[in-house]
């Protein structure tokens, strides 16, 4: 008989990589689950130490890091960036203050992850851009957290693109389809205020399925035409940490919304493809839909997450032909291997563990992650866009191009 003593959450020959983590609400607990299961399921060249998480309420981030297992909190981020035991900061804050953090950490010699969208404007991402490729030429990496492109179907999606299944595209459709604001006595939280969020559901939502067509189909979007609407104007003061847990009333004391609430646009690819989007918060009845449609001269692909685990995909033709529904579970789709047998469906919190463990992978082996911060540049552009075509009764809006991060 063989005893084997092991130091709990440790491996024998694997490098650690000390994560500190700012923020520790909704995205903050994703990421912490995410970051948990890298070393679990996965064997990357560096495993994920969670050193520290920081957050101003002592008491609730305290809360979380004993949940996930963090081993310190901080209540001030700038001692994060202070401690020699953290090599990657990851940022969960809302948007207004990703530039200052992510720039003091790249600064500092830190690998940053930095939740999505990237800033608040395009400036502040130009800025974020400009200190991480600075930062690169260092071997210091970086990263944005378009998470929803780890999900094994898009994945799997993209290289089907990639290997000419579709031909040329011609039509891309993307919807993101939430319905949590639709109660008009739902508290006012920062994500509805344009000062802490940048946008409402254009950036916190709308960004990925723009994120996502970009990354699908390996195009970008030339100019846009933009509608938003604000269905609720003023909502209670309430006392939440995050609106996507927040129900009822928050106080008698009404406050201004000073976001959108849906944002429709239509929009064109360098290849030269139609394309439509939808985002909002005001679908009734839908609580996470992600939907994406593209065709082309070959084939085509459709998606939706609330059938997360599956691809439909056309080719052929004939009065036989129509979708095949693939069941992305197979251990040679992307990511599927780390996890269970075919067949045993995969959720939203596996998108988290994929982003850790291809950030760790990255970082260990000195590659540059994608998507980039230059990436989500990209995507802030186009926000911008649709804001101002928006403004300006839907007029044409080319998406910036001008580069003066370079």
């Amino acid at each position: 008989m063989t005893r084997i003593d092991l130091t709990p959450g440790e491996a024998d020959d694997a490098s650690t990589l000390g994560v500190g983590m700012i923020g520790y609400s909704f995205m903050g607990r994703a990421h912490s689950n995410g970051w948990r299961n890298a070393r679990s399921f996965f064997t990357p060249p560096a495993l994920p130490r969670l050193t520290v998480l920081a957050g101003r309420n002592a008491e609730a981030a305290t809360q979380t890091a004993r949940q996930f297992g963090w081993q310190s909190v901080e209540t001030d981020w700038r001692a994060v960036l202070e401690r020699e035991d953290v090599d990657i900061v990851d940022i969960c804050t809302p948007g207004d203050s990703h530039v200052e953090i992510a720039v003091a950490a790249l600064e500092a010699g830190k690998h940053v992850l930095c939740e999505k969208p990237l800033a608040n404007s395009v400036e502040e991402a130009e800025r974020m851009v400009a200190a991480a490729e600075q930062a690169e030429a260092k071997g210091i990496r970086s990263m944005v957290g378009f998470t929803y492109r780890r999900v094994p179907a898009i994945a799997f999606a993209k290289s089907l693109v990639e290997d000419g299944r579709v031909g040329e595209i011609r039509h891309v459709r993307a919807q993101y389809l939430q319905d949590w604001l639709v109660d008009a006595s739902s508290p006012l939280s920062w994500r509805l205020q344009k000062e802490r969020a940048g946008s409402g559901a254009l950036g916190d939502i709308g960004a990925h399925i723009i994120d996502l067509v970009q990354f699908i189909t390996g195009e970008q979007l030339t100019g846009v035409s933009a509608l938003t609407e604000t269905f609720v104007r003023q909502r209670p003061v309430g006392d939440v940490a995050d609106g996507l847990r927040a129900s009822g009333a928050g106080s008698a004391e009404m406050g201004d919304v000073t976001v959108d609430d849906a944002a429709v646009f239509l929009s064109r690819l360098t290849g030269g493809a139609l394309a439509t989007f939808e985002a909002t918060r005001f679908a009734t009845g839908r609580k996470n839909a992600i939907r994406l449609e593209i065709n082309g001269s070959e084939g085509s692909l459709a998606f939706d997450f609330e059938d997360m685990n599956v691809l439909q995909v056309h080719s052929g033709s004939g009065p036989e032909a129509g979708f095949t529904r693939v069941v992305v579970t197979e251990p040679e789709h992307p990511y599927v291997a780390g996890w269970w047998p075919a067949g045993h469906m995969l959720g939203y919190e596996h998108g988290f563990t994929h982003q850790a463990v291809d950030f760790l992978t990255d970082v260990a082996q000195g590659r540059s992650p994608h998507p980039s911060f230059r990436d989500g540049l990209v995507v802030q552009r186009v926000l911008e866009a649709v804001e101002r075509s928006a403004a300006a009764e839907s007029v044409w809006t080319p998406v910036a191009t001008n580069d003066p991060t370079h």
